[in-house]
């Protein structure tokens, strides 16, 4: 890919390896949880060295995925703040979603959707990981109760969550220009000012 000098700076070196760390975390969670969830998704165990390391594992890589999301967080929680554009944005979020973005409100670095995106799946990643500890017998006894309630709750918003990380996917595929930025760092002049033009007038000074 053809990068111009004069691109903007969208992430940081290590902004991007926490994404990723999260981002494959969660891919081998899903497959691991997955197969736990339904006999038909079992094969997916031989991933992980078969059922019972695919149970060992599952549990640490959910430690690992909590502790490197809680770093995005707070690394992103302040820019991720809903105000007023953000609420008109989503409006007419169904305007943008048609190829009619014209209309759409100027946006910071992140726009509605992906602020209330990352609000989302920030109360979901608390709800895993207390969940997940809930049913964690290997090392935790919890009441019986508190256990199914856990193992209720872990797999339904698993369910959300990776319903929501294919819509991230998507977006992030369908708006041309975007993984460049999670993978170089790196964005068009040309992406931020049709995408996040109030960003682009804050980095740019024009």
């Amino acid at each position: 890919m053809i990068r111009d000098p004069k691109d903007l700076k969208r992430y940081t070196a290590s902004e991007r390896a926490n994404h990723w760390v999260v981002g494959i975390c969660f891919i081998l969670l899903a497959l691991s949880g997955l197969a736990f969830f339904h006999p038909a998704f079992f094969p997916l165990t031989q991933l992980f060295g078969g059922p019972v390391w695919a149970r060992i594992l599952h549990p640490f890589i959910g430690i690992l995925m909590a502790v490197s999301f809680l770093s995005i967080f707070l690394r992103f929680r302040k820019l991720n703040i809903m105000n007023s554009a953000d609420i008109e944005w989503l409006k007419r979020a169904k305007e943008m979603v048609n190829g009619d973005d014209h209309n759409m409100p100027e946006q910071g670095k992140y726009n509605g959707g992906q602020k209330a995106l990352f609000w989302v799946l920030a109360v979901g990643m608390l709800l895993m990981t207390v969940s997940g500890v809930l049913i964690w017998r290997a090392y935790f006894h919890f009441d019986i109760t508190a256990v199914r309630l856990g193992a209720v709750v872990h797999a339904g918003v698993a369910a959300v969550m990776i319903a929501l990380i294919f819509v991230h996917v998507y977006a992030a595929i369908w708006v041309k220009g975007t993984i460049r930025a999670m993978w170089y760092g790196t964005v068009t002049r040309a992406w931020a000012k049709q995408h996040h033009r109030a960003w682009y007038r804050q980095v740019t000074g024009k």
